[in-house]
């Protein structure tokens, strides 16, 4: 298939860009002054960020390895929009820095939830772009729904983390985290063929 490569070279290059994104995760991390262990309690707003952030990349990357198995070809609005949400991902080594910094203050926390919420939307573009087609017949329309279903719900759940991190920023953080276990399997079980959900690449 002559356009076989582009779509290759789409997928090559998303995986260098979320390899990338975890080694800038990594160099983020600072050890402490002090060399013994108690010195490593006053970080765990770091670690935390640091561990939700990699879960969420991972998750990311599970579901766009998973998505990109079902696309024929690479057009130019699926290049277009893969961009857009790479951009969107990008940004999570920034909003990780803040919140551990800020050791998860209010704004930090809501701008976080709020990234999750972008890069989630840009997922859901994507999906559409790579499984809304009549040729793909074995995407089912139930799974489809499934799938529209599902990145709206957690799409609604980082909004509503971003709302309440304005009051109780380590709640929101809780249900981050609680709504990206739900997305550790990438496909939706329905009994036919399976389909990457939104992302928490909820990416969200």
């Amino acid at each position: 298939m002559v356009r076989r490569p582009r779509l290759e070279r789409v997928s090559l290059f998303s995986d260098g860009v979320f390899a990338v994104l975890i080694t800038v995760l990594v160099l983020d991390l600072s050890p402490p002054e002090t060399a013994t262990f108690s010195a490593l309690l006053p970080l765990w707003p770091t670690g935390l960020s640091y561990a939700v952030s990699y879960l969420f990349i991972a998750i990311v990357w599970v579901n766009h390895h998973h998505l990109f198995s079902y696309a024929e070809v690479a057009t130019p609005r699926l290049v277009w929009v893969n961009f857009l949400h790479l951009f969107s991902v990008s940004l999570l080594p920034f909003a990780t820095e803040w919140v551990a910094d800020s050791r998860l203050a209010d704004a930090p926390v809501s701008l976080y939830a709020g990234l999750f919420v972008v890069v989630n939307a840009t997922y859901l573009a994507l999906c559409w772009e790579v499984v809304d087609r009549p040729a793909h017949e074995d995407v089912t329309q139930l799974m489809r729904r499934l799938l529209t279903m599902r990145a709206f719900v957690t799409i609604g759940i980082f909004l509503t983390a971003a709302v309440l991190a304005t009051w109780w920023p380590a709640v929101a953080m809780a249900m981050i985290g609680l709504c990206l276990a739900g997305y550790l399997r990438p496909d939706v079980p329905a009994g036919s063929p399976s389909i990457a959900g939104g992302s928490a690449d909820t990416s969200a």
